[in-house]
């Protein structure tokens, strides 16, 4: 009867390490809570069949003592046993009852204090901390370079009426230059050895990781509120992003239902509407999009949401918490919040790749293994006007 109990124990673990490993949909605390209950029953199952084999034991005969002949039935007397055990075990409870009274020292075994314990093997996660606008802008690798100046067109001439004999009207193509200067973005991390050695959920690999998303997620930040200076990338807000004449700034005091068309509609030249941009702005700011009703109390925005990214009424946006929220009362009048137009508008150039060491010689006297990562790279707006700014009012 136990072996078969202990096969369907062994069954069910092998089903749910299964489900595990597949990398389907389960509810983790309810497969722990199940895995707990299992191995206790077990554990009581293995106590219970020593019980039994012990029994046994002390029912076989003496060696040289007296053995029943070829047919003969015994009974045994495991009634009597069991009575004795009970009267024992009672015992030495009024024994330690009455050390208690006295003041003495009472040693209980810590099986009966101490319940099993059980540690994951994995880690969760926890929510997106870097904006995917770092995958989006364009990317020039020039490995190992020190700058990088980009040439952009800011507008053709016009020609005009001449008369017989005189000078033609001029009519040249103006450019301007952004430039791109080397920043340095680094992280560290340390962790013992212990961390890397024993436990079951691989900690060190996330110490790794998290290198790499600590430098994207100040990136990408940077490339909205970078300040230009030295060692600083040059953001879309910033007055290094001289591309960006700062009178096609715009103001919005409050998000209502003709935000979305002064944004699309301020942006660009004189002749198009723009098709390729994309909002960038804060998540309290789509909330906003979102819970916006008519007079009917119908939604004025139809918002398409697939994480960081998705649309407002067909316009892409990408969330970024770098921007400041226009519906957050705690914004100044004045503060940049949103940035509107073509990300390929900005040029992100990588200096040098993202390399990540290990270490064991800082702090080796006490097991510490220390991590570091760095990477070269420089960013500015590189078309005129390429973005439109929205400030709050």
């Amino acid at each position: 009867m136990y072996e078969k109990r202990f096969e369907e124990i062994k069954a069910r673990k092998l089903e749910i390490r299964a489900i595990l490993e597949s990398g389907e949909d389960a509810d983790l605390e309810k497969i722990q809570e199940e895995l707990r209950n299992l191995e206790e029953e077990e554990k009581k199952l293995r106590a219970r069949m020593q019980v039994i084999e012990s029994l046994k034991d002390a029912d076989a005969p003496a060696a040289g003592g007296d053995k029943p002949n070829p047919g003969e039935t015994r009974k045994v007397d495991t009634a009597g046993k069991v009575e004795d055990r009970e009267a024992k075990v009672k015992e030495e409870a009024e024994k330690r009852g009455q050390a208690l009274k006295e003041n003495r020292a009472v040693t209980v075994g810590s099986s009966n204090i101490i319940l099993p314990q059980h540690q994951a093997t994995d880690i969760r996660p926890t929510f997106n901390e870097v904006s995917s606008l770092i995958d989006r802008v364009n990317v020039k690798p020039l490995i190992g370079g020190e700058s990088f100046k980009q040439p952009y067109l800011t507008g053709y001439g016009t020609g005009d009426y001449t008369t017989e004999g005189a000078d033609y009207a001029e009519a040249e193509a103006t450019f301007g230059y952004a430039d791109i200067n080397k920043a340095k973005v680094t992280a560290y991390a340390e962790d013992t050895e212990e961390l890397q050695k024993l436990p079951a959920a691989a900690y060190d690999a996330e110490v790794m990781k998290g290198i790499s998303v600590a430098a994207r997620k100040k990136i990408s930040r940077e490339i909205l509120v970078g300040t230009g200076a030295t060692n600083r990338l040059a953001g879309i807000f910033s007055s290094a992003a001289t591309a960006i004449d700062a009178s096609t700034d715009i103001s919005i005091s409050a998000i209502d239902e003709t935000t979305l068309d002064e944004i699309v509609y301020s942006f660009g030249g004189d002749e198009d509407v723009e098709d390729t941009a994309v909002l960038i702005l804060n998540k309290k700011d789509l909330k906003a999009f979102a819970t916006l009703r008519d007079a009917e109390g119908q939604k004025v925005y139809d918002i398409k949401s697939n994480g960081n990214t998705g649309t407002i009424d067909s316009v892409p946006f990408i969330i970024n918490s770098a921007c400041k929220a226009i519906s957050d009362a705690a914004t100044a009048t004045g503060e940049y919040c949103m940035a509107y137009g073509p990300l390929s508008n900005y040029m992100l150039t990588i200096f040098s790749d993202m390399e990540v060491q290990r270490s064991t010689d800082y702090k080796f006297k006490q097991g510490m293994i220390a991590h570091r990562g760095s990477v070269f790279l420089g960013g500015n707006v590189v078309s005129k006007n390429g973005f439109l700014r929205v400030k709050k009012g």
